[in-house]
C-alpha cells in the first residue's frame, strides 16, 4: 500500500509566511547558507514523478517544480521505482533521468535496479550498470523497495556496489518490502557489512522502530501513542554513523507527531542525520511535514538548517 500522509497541510497565505519570517521562524532561515544553491528553505529527499499508484494521477516534472515553488522547496530528489512490489506502475531510472534532465539544478535523480535483475559479470557487471546511471546524472540509489529480505544476498551485493560508487541508498521497510524483524537484525547486518555505504531509512517498518515495544505486525503499520524507550531505529543511529532517517510520508510524520515531546528530542539528538522529505507524488496530495515543522515542533534554527537542507546536500555531495 502507498505510504500516504496521515493528515493534510494547513493552507498558508503569503501573509502567514511573512509572519513566520518576521517572527524568526522557519521562514527566516537563509536558503543558500552561503552557497550558490537555488532559493528555498527545504531540500526534499523523497519525491516521485510519473504515475505511481493506480489510485493517483501522473505528476510531471513541471508540476513538481510548481509545487516546490509554492512550498519553498529549493531542490528535490526524484526516485525511480523498479520493483514490482514497489508501486502500481514501475517508474524506470531512464524515465527519471530523462524527465529531470532540463532541471538538474533543482531536480536530483536517483537510480534503481531490482536485486533480482539478471546480469552477468558479478559485482563488476552490476557496477557497470550503475556507473551508466551515474554518468547520466544519478546522485544516489533508490527507492530500494523489493519484495525480499533486507539482507538478501542479492541486495547485499547492491549495497556493496553503492558503497564503491559512493551512492547513498534510500530503502523502504514494511511487511512486504525489505523484510525484517522487530529489532531490525537484517538491517543491522547490512549496516555492519557495508560501513562505507550511506543508508537512508524510510517506510513504516523503519519509523515504527522508533519505539521499543513494536511487534512484527507493527513493521507494516503506523503505531500510535507514546514512544517506548529502546527503539531499534534510535539504537542503530547511535551505533552506526552510516544510517540516516528520511522524514517523508505518513510514516515519518506520524512517528514524530505520535509523541511530540519524544519526537522533538529525537530530532535534536539526531540532527546531523535526519533528512527532510515528503514523498510527494501526485497533484493536490496532502503533505503533513510542513505543518508539523512550521506549526508544532519549533526546533532551534541550527537544527532546522541541518534537517531541512544541509544534511541532504552533504549526503548527496552537493555541499
Amino acid at each position: 500500500m502507498p505510504d500516504f500522509p496521515v493528515f493534510s497541510r494547513r493552507a498558508f497565505n503569503s501573509g502567514a509566511l511573512a509572519g513566520l519570517a518576521l517572527a524568526g521562524g522557519v521562514g527566516a532561515l537563509t536558503a543558500a547558507d552561503g552557497k550558490n544553491f537555488p532559493k528555498g528553505v527545504y531540500v526534499d529527499m523523497h519525491t516521485h514523478i510519473g504515475q505511481t499508484w493506480n489510485t493517483t494521477v501522473p505528476l510531471t516534472a513541471e508540476e513538481l517544480l510548481r509545487w516546490m515553488d509554492a512550498n519553498r522547496v529549493a531542490q528535490a530528489v526524484v526516485l525511480p521505482l523498479s520493483s514490482p512490489e514497489s508501486s502500481s506502475y514501475l517508474i524506470t531510472t531512464d524515465f527519471v533521468l530523462a524527465q529531470t534532465a532540463p532541471f538538474r539544478d533543482r531536480l536530483i535523480p536517483f537510480c534503481s535496479i531490482d536485486p533480482r535483475t539478471s546480469y552477468s559479470g558479478g559485482r563488476k557487471g552490476l557496477m557497470e550498470m550503475l556507473r551508466k546511471y551515474v554518468e547520466a546524472g544519478a546522485k544516489g540509489f533508490g527507492e530500494h523497495k523489493p519484495g525480499v529480505a533486507i539482507d538478501d544476498p542479492r541486495s547485499m551485493e547492491l549495497y556493496a556496489a553503492c558503497a564503491e560508487l559512493k551512492l547513498p541508498l534510500l530503502f523502504y521497510i514494511d511487511n512486504l518490502r525489505n523484510l525484517d524483524k522487530p529489532g531490525l537484525p537484517g538491517l543491522t547486518k547490512a549496516l555492519e557489512s557495508n560501513p562505507d555505504c550511506n543508508f537512508i531509512g524510510h517506510g513504516p517498518g523503519w519509523w515504527a522502530s522508533i519505539s521499543g515495544d513494536i511487534t512484527e505486525k507493527d513493521l507494516g503499520g503506523y503505531p500510535k501513542g507514546k514512544v517506548a524507550k529502546g527503539g531499534a531505529m534510535d539504537a542503530l543511529m547511535e551505533k552506526y554513523p552510516n544510517i540516516y532517517a528520511d522524514l517523508s510520508a505518513g510514516s515519518g510524520a506520524g512517528a514524530i507527531s505520535r509523541d511530540l515531546e519524544f519526537g522533538r528530542e529525537f530530532l535534536i539528538r539526531r540532527a546531523d542525520r535526519v533528512l527532510f522529505g515528503t514523498d510527494f507524488l501526485a497533484p493536490k496530495q496532502g503533505v503533513p511535514q510542513f505543518e508539523l515543522f512550521e506549526q508544532q515542533l519549533k526546533l532551534p534554527d541550527e537544527v532546522q538548517a541541518k534537517i531541512f537542507r544541509n544534511n541532504s546536500r552533504r549526503v548527496l555531495g552537493l555541499a
